[in-house]
């Protein structure tokens, strides 16, 4: 149709003419309300946003010669922030001349990387960065386990019925 007898067919409705598809050949057009068509746009931006999930990266710092229960104490944290669903990154600092046992530091991340490979996966390898050496890991997709066990036993129940 041509776009003239558009314009003309929408201003006899009292409505207007609004280009959805600009870039086809030729280009999509709907007679309607203008501020119908914003409110439908803002409400689908909106419901968007909403389902967005925003990852935050947290951190656990260790230092080479950590303690056990200390590790062990930050390893229950990082599991919980892989669950929760955020990156974490794991950094080892070395203090004045620790910097020469770089290799206990990467020993402490790799004992991490193997606590928590049920609950995260490597996303960064261990990397030394001036003073600092950092790994980064990313969640599993199968997160939120707690409501899939809740789920289960209501179901074996309706199939015992």
């Amino acid at each position: 149709m041509h776009p003239n007898e558009a314009i003309r067919i929408a201003h006899q409705r009292g409505l207007d003419l609004i280009e959805i598809v600009p870039n086809s050949n030729p280009p999509v057009c709907k007679i309607m309300d203008f501020g119908k068509y914003k409110y439908e746009q803002t409400k689908k931006d909106k419901l968007q946003r909403k389902h967005q999930q925003v990852t935050q990266v947290k951190e656990l710092r260790f230092h080479p010669n950590t303690d056990v229960h200390d590790f062990e104490f930050k390893v229950r944290h990082g599991r919980k922030f892989l669950e929760e669903g955020h990156k974490l990154k794991a950094t080892v600092v070395f203090k004045g001349r620790e910097i020469t046992y770089a290799e206990q530091g990467e020993e402490l991340l790799k004992r991490l990387e193997e606590k928590l490979t049920d609950v995260g996966k490597v996303e960064q390898i261990a990397k030394l960065e001036g003073r600092n050496m950092a790994m980064i890991f990313a969640p599993e997709k199968a997160t939120k386990k707690k409501v899939d066990k809740k789920q289960k036993p209501a179901d074996t129940k309706k199939e015992g019925n």
